[in-house]
């Protein structure tokens, strides 16, 4: 689409190869003064990729196809060394180029960002003539201006000075200084300084911002009047956020953008939902009027509230979308970067050029909660990893009730995590809509080239309080003085406009009058809107609708065709060396699937994975260790032990077939667990799974599993296949790495809203796997996975097990007894069931059944009516489980498992057999481990 619109620009110029000259002519002008040539020109130029090996020169020469824009290096002055300064003139010149670099890294300090006025900043001393040997009477004296992009090599210090401050310290504070790589800072230095950070726009873009700043002053003022002292957490204060959204929109647009995806918290999201996305008026105001959303049992807030539509920009349709997100604020934002993965694996777009993230955060949130960090470790990380995210802080200088800055962080600015990934950061006060027009051109533009993250910290103050029904002067009493006497965005930009002769006061008013026509007629008031979207520009999720829970369904495999699959995986490049202990467990496998060994739990587990692929499902699995399995048991990847290579057989199963993503990821919970809910809940026909390293690792991202895997369906209507994998099992190992804490994922299971497995063989494993993909069902599985059992001698299966049947939700009694000698049951679930079956064959009790619940949530209660209903003579029934009594399921179980028994004989009593209550998961003794163990088993047999 961008080759269209240099088409119609080198249509309109009316060029050929001939004359040609002329383009280049206003290249030659641009790098001079970019505000002399015509702002389509300009906007092309700026988007032209620097070369590698000079500044932020774009090279030219002959123009055809890139306008025949080739090579042109800028001479660039030579820094002086101190040792061959000769003259008093060449010292001082150095002083000069220190003068330069101190405003480029320290202008921000002396920028005014404040639109209140509030922040009391003195001017670094830096920034002072006198700090570099330099006085008055040197400004009028010339000097080689060095890399300073004002288009002439020499200047006074005066014309330096001047530039230097009009670029670096009105209302655009920028920090790009701490960004390593040359090349990048030297791009911000020709953007910034060659326009002295404030490019001359036309009436009609100017004209434009006014309509967007009336639009989005305009909804807060008909909400507060129709709805007053509702929570609606508005943008006034921030309204320059709506025309900042806009250009990234339109800008993003002309790069050839299908797909944006944007996160925010509260602030400004009605806003953004009827301004920027096109929501209907009237739909929102149902929303204020307390109406119901069909479909959701429980609903959320309408601040709370996604939304997707599409609209037209320069280059094309583009899709947009607003993520649900929760009252914990931070916890969006790695989801986003999921959706965006996503979007961008199915497109096929590696590069990030077709899908562009866009977070939107408060400035407290952004320095206070630790997920941020998360999500910026990220950014760049193969897994993970989206193209570059522009991201913008809403700074209303105020946290809920908190501004005093040493109460709400310990860095000069609420962006400064932002620099742990040399992130570049524009301040920018949000009362001058230029400006913040500026630092948008420049951030899309950097994204689309750097592909990297960019942070706009939008400078404002939000007028009515934490929200509309807060009393802010109680608290901030100053600031809430200034805000009463403070003229809105929209009023002090209307007026510049005005005195500028680009409109006058009937215009003005004009703006907001038809502004108020169309909420009034209950309109949409998104000019671009497309209201036929192209479906193509994103997931159909129909065949995925409106299915009813159903346990079992048909997992079976042909044989023959499993046989093939397993010697595939089985086959290595020529020369790859796999290391020793690896080899042995692929000639185990070699074995069990000519059927010469049992199968193990690494084997059937493999082997969900390659059927699901040769049956055209998309696996993806990540977290730590899940290449190798923290308990080396998978082993999906091999490592070449000559080179370091890795290969990855399931991604070699045959030409043409769907992705198989297998990635170790950096060491978070939090975000990963958010980024994998945002990829599972964008890509419906794919396995994702995170594995966690040990199941209690998952208490670090409660946030998510909390606000989204188990409550997002019934809150947003989200549909969300996620598998999350917790190894859980007490081998003895302490309070830490024992228990997944089964009891809250049980504690939160109700409307069939996730499911909850404990899988105890390799059949089970796989079928399990299998069903997660192949059922048209999307609910969220939880399996506790084990440890020990990955190689226990009874933890086996056949082929015959994985190519015939389903999942199984209850397993009955494997062992031949006889029905009417059994006299008690047992029933549990996971590891112990092993060490069950063991201390009964040892003591030879036939009157003893064990039975195994497989699936916890949902709950079978018919298939366990089933199996009891084979013990006519029945007289005791226990629950046993490893977990203290406060913990594991029985707590969140036993009323399934008694509506049960009632139903068969009520004189039945359900009974425990387990650890007693406890504060910790386990104990970390050995020898008191084995003695409570020992316990639980023969009250399990005695009680």
């Amino acid at each position: 689409m961008q080759e269209s619109v240099m088409q119609r620009m080198w249509d309109s110029a009316h060029l050929s190869g001939g004359n040609a000259a002329y383009v280049e002519e206003l290249y030659e002008l641009y790098l001079h003064d970019p505000n002399s040539v015509p702002e389509e020109w300009r906007n092309y130029f700026q988007k032209l990729p620097a070369d590698a090996g000079t500044a932020a020169d774009v090279s030219h020469s002959t123009i055809r196809d890139q306008f025949i824009l080739l090579a042109k290096n800028q001479r660039r002055t030579q820094p002086v060394s101190a040792g061959s300064v000769g003259s008093e003139h060449e010292k001082k010149q150095v002083e000069v180029l220190r003068l330069i670099h101190a405003y480029r890294l320290r202008g921000h300090q002396a920028a005014q960002l404040d639109p209140l006025g509030l922040q009391a900043r003195t001017a670094p001393v830096d920034l002072s003539v006198s700090n570099y040997a330099l006085t008055d009477a040197d400004l009028d004296t010339v000097f080689r201006t060095g890399d300073l992009a004002i288009g002439k090599d020499q200047a006074s210090l005066r014309e330096i000075l001047q530039a230097l401050q009009e670029t670096y310290c009105r209302t655009v504070g920028a920090e790009y200084a701490h960004i390593v790589d040359s090349e990048q800072r030297n791009w911000f230095i020709q953007r910034l300084e060659s326009v002295r950070g404030r490019p001359a726009y036309s009436a009609q873009i100017r004209d434009h911002l006014l309509e967007r700043l009336s639009a989005a002053e305009g909804l807060e003022k008909y909400l507060g009047t129709k709805y007053p002292g509702t929570k609606r957490f508005g943008l006034e204060g921030g309204e320059s956020l709506i025309p900042l959204l806009d250009e990234i929109i339109q800008r993003s647009g002309s790069y050839g953008t299908k797909e944006i995806v944007i996160g925010m918290a509260h602030r400004g999201r009605l806003n953004v939902l009827v301004n920027t996305f096109g929501k209907n008026p009237r739909d929102l105001f149902d929303e204020f009027e307390g109406k119901r959303v069909e479909g959701l049992s429980s609903g959320d807030v309408k601040y709370h509230q996604g939304f997707s539509s599409n609209v037209m920009t320069p280059g094309g349709e583009i899709h947009l979308a607003m993520a649900f997100n929760p009252s914990h604020l931070e916890i969006v934002s790695p989801v986003v970067e999921g959706s965006v993965r996503a979007r961008q694996d199915r497109r096929n777009d590696p590069a990030g050029d077709k899908v562009l993230p866009v977070t939107i955060h408060g400035d407290s949130a952004f320095a206070g909660q630790g997920v941020v960090m998360e999500t910026f470790q990220m950014s760049q990380t193969r897994a993970y990893k989206t193209g570059g995210t522009i991201r913008i802080v809403i700074n209303n200088q105020v946290g809920f009730t908190t501004s005093r800055r040493e109460d709400t962080r310990s860095t000069e600015y609420a962006t400064d995590v932002a620099k742990m990934i040399q992130a570049p950061i524009f301040h920018v006060n949000a009362d001058d809509p230029e400006a913040v027009l500026f630092v948008t051109q420049l951030a899309v533009d950097y994204r689309m080239q750097f592909k990297r993250d960019i942070v706009i910290d939008l400078v404002c103050y939000r007028r009515r309080g934490h929200n509309e029904a807060d009393e802010p002067s109680g608290t901030q009493p100053l600031m809430y003085q200034k805000i009463a006497k403070q003229r809105t965005t929209r009023e002090l930009y209307a007026d510049a406009l005005v005195q500028g002769g680009v409109l006058d006061a009937s215009g003005v008013q004009a703006k907001i009058d038809e502004y108020r026509t169309a909420l009034d007629n209950g309109l949409h008031v998104v000019k671009s809107l497309v209201k036929e979207p192209n479906k193509e520009l994103f997931v159909d999720w129909r065949p995925y609708l409106g299915h009813a829970w159903t346990a079992r369904h048909d997992t079976s495999f042909e044989l023959k065709t499993l046989q093939e699959l397993s010697s595939k995986l089985l086959q290595t490049p020529e020369g790859f060396v796999v290391q020793r202990q690896v080899s042995k467990i692929y000639e185990d496998r070699q074995r069990m699937g000519a059927g010469a060994l049992p199968i193990n739990w690494g084997y059937a587990e493999t082997m969900a994975y390659a059927t699901l692929l040769f049956e055209g499902h998309p696996v993806r699995i990540s977290g730590q260790d899940v290449g190798r399995g923290t308990f080396s048991h998978r082993h999906a990847a091999l490592h070449n032990q000559k080179d370091g290579s890795t290969y990855v057989p399931l991604k070699h199963l045959y030409e043409g077939q769907p992705r198989f993503d297998l990635y170790d990821s950096f060491l978070s919970e939090e975000a990963v667990l958010a980024f994998e809910y945002g990829y599972s809940s964008t890509t419906p026909n794919a396995l994702v799974i995170w594995e966690a390293q040990f199941g209690d690792f998952a208490n670090g991202a409660q946030v998510v599993i909390d606000q989204f895997i188990t409550s997002g369906e019934h809150k947003w209507g989200r549909l969300c296949g996620l598998t999350m994998l917790l190894p859980h099992g007490y081998e003895g190992q302490g309070p830490e790495h024992s228990s997944a804490r089964l009891e809250r994922y049980l504690q939160l299971c109700a409307e069939h809203n996730i499911q909850v497995c404990v899988p105890t063989t390799p059949a089970q494993v796989y079928h399990m796997l299998r069903r997660q993909a192949i059922r048209p069902l999307r609910k969220p599985l939880v399996a506790l996975t084990p440890k020990s059992l990955l190689r226990h001698k009874l933890a086996i299966s056949t082929l015959e097990d994985l190519t015939q049947g389903s999942f199984q939700a209850v397993i009955p009694e494997i062992d031949p007894h006889e029905a009417a000698k059994v006299e008690r049951v047992v029933l549990c679930s996971g590891k112990v069931y092993y060490d069950l079956l063991e201390k009964r064959r040892n003591e030879g009790r036939e009157d003893i059944a064990i039975v195994r619940i497989e699936q916890l949530y949902p709950f079978p209660e018919d298939d366990l009516t089933e199996v009891l209903a084979r013990y006519a003579n029945l007289k005791h029934i226990v629950w046993c489980q490893e977990e203290p009594m406060n913990q594991g399921a029985w707590y969140c179980s036993q009323h399934h498992m008694r509506r049960v028994i009632a139903a068969r004989d009520k004189t039945l009593v359900l009974q425990y057999a387990g650890r007693d209550a406890s504060a910790s998961p386990a104990v970390g003794y050995a020898s008191l481990h084995a003695e409570q163990q020992e316990k639980l088993l023969q009250d399990a047999f005695t009680v």
